[in-house]
């Protein structure tokens, strides 16, 4: 009711009239500064929130029903019109209107096709389809926390998002969830870190951004355990250009004690891992939206060594190094490109984007005249960044090429081949500028 009086135009026009009158009296500021006070108490009396804003200056007025619309445009009217600020409180019910959404509003947060009646997912995928890549570092995760009591998970507010759903079902007392709040979910890490644990945090890569600061001073200058696993690194189609998780890579690499992975399959997963919560130092673990590689996890992860690239195929005039998701692309670049020239192409699994295998890469550069290098992330202070930036150090006369994300912000589409088909990515134009390279060197 007080809302409703609030905008109407002639309660506005006469407290005009009046503090115009009372402003002319040496005694009525007095009274004005009053009937403020007195205000506030009587809308005090009916909602909590006002008085809070309204000692800031700012003009409450709320909370009103924000599935009415001809009252919430008549209310943003009144706040466009209105000579200062003004906090318009409005009530929405999230999922309002679809009773599956009403039950599980964190599971609609985001997502993908559904039965409007039911509200179960209409999938897309193949029967037998490969697990996506968050449900597999969340089991991971629980296996690693059940054999090591002192592996905490932490997300912020996004427990399904990340996997971590399932370390909350099965233990509950290594599970922490701080809330929309990442920079916090960072410190709260290192805290724990510093007292002996070892704290995973999964947030998405896009969202890592929040936590910047913490990151390279709370974390990486101290050295401090914290494993972050970012979810959704590379482009996220559905999402658009504000969940593209573009970035890290080129944020990371010039971090101090920071060491940036990206497997390319479960099992890889399952060694990154186990290889983070083995170390002592800050680890980053990047990978995509979407469905695994499908390889079979082996039951026991081994500890990898850090910054060794794995060969997957040997080969003397032209090196491919690929980073996670992109190793498949670089098998098949390199067989249409071996057909295309006649030259030996080999192929490197990177495994890190930070640091790079350098001896392997001063090695291959002896016979090979040409490096192409491929990530799902900005080619700015990227990996083929990092990669350009040791040949040119060590080596003379060797080409590099680079693959990645434009300096731009990569817009929405519903699949991942689009949004490479318009960046100069797809399969058939990696391949015509990998083989108009090839000519350069000739």
């Amino acid at each position: 009711m007080l809302s409703r009086v609030i905008v109407t135009r002639s309660y506005n026009q006469s407290q005009r009239g009046l503090k115009k009158l009372l402003n002319k009296s040496g005694w009525g500021r007095a009274i004005l500064d009053f009937g403020r006070t007195l205000k506030r108490e009587i809308k005090d009396l009916f909602t909590r929130n006002s008085s809070l804003f309204e000692q800031y200056g700012l003009r409450y007025i709320g909370p009103i029903n924000g599935h009415d619309l001809p009252t919430l445009e008549r209310y943003l009217q009144f706040c466009k019109d209105a000579p200062g600020p003004v906090l318009l409180h409005i009530h929405t019910e999230k999922g309002r209107g679809l009773n599956a959404a009403l039950g599980n509003p964190e599971k609609f947060h985001g997502t993908a096709a559904f039965d409007p009646e039911t509200g179960d997912p209409i999938s897309s995928g193949k029967p037998g389809a490969p697990k996506s890549w968050q449900d597999v570092f969340g089991e991971l995760l629980v296996r690693e926390a059940k054999a090591n009591t002192r592996v905490v998970g932490i997300t912020a507010a996004m427990p399904s998002g990340t996997g971590l759903s399932q370390l909350k079902r099965e233990l509950p007392g290594q599970y922490h969830d701080v809330g929309i709040a990442e920079e916090h979910a960072a410190l709260f890490a290192a805290g724990m870190a510093a007292r002996d644990l070892r704290p995973v945090c999964a947030i998405y890569s896009t969202f890592l951004q929040r936590a910047y600061d913490m990151v390279i001073h709370d974390i990486c200058l101290q050295r401090l355990p914290v494993t972050f696993c970012m979810d959704r690194a590379g482009v996220s189609p559905s999402d658009g250009p504000t969940h593209h998780g573009l970035f890290d890579i080129a944020y990371l690499r010039c971090v101090p004690n920071a060491t940036v992975m990206q497997p390319k399959d479960e099992d890889e997963l399952s060694d990154m891992l186990h290889t983070a919560l083995s170390s002592a130092a800050p680890m980053f673990i990047r990978y995509p939206r979407g469905p695994a590689a499908g390889k079979p996890i082996k039951s026991a992860p081994v500890i990898l060594p850090i910054g060794k690239a794995e060969v997957l195929r040997a080969g003397t005039d032209i090196q491919i190094w690929a980073l996670g998701s992109m190793v498949p692309d670089a098998l098949i670049l390199a067989d249409a490109l071996a057909a295309a020239t006649g030259v030996s192409v080999g192929v490197v699994n990177a495994r890190f984007a930070k640091p790079i295998d350098a001896t392997l890469l001063a090695e291959q550069a002896r016979t090979a005249k040409l490096f192409i290098t491929l990530e799902d992330a900005a080619i700015t202070g990227g990996f083929g960044t990092g990669v350009l930036e040791i040949l040119s150090e060590k080596t003379a006369g060797v080409s590099v090429v680079r693959l990645g994300w434009p300096d731009k912000f990569v817009g929405h589409a519903t699949d991942v081949a689009t949004l490479r088909a318009a960046h100069g990515l797809s399969a058939q134009q990696m391949l015509e500028r990998a083989k108009a390279a090839w000519q350069a060197t000739r």
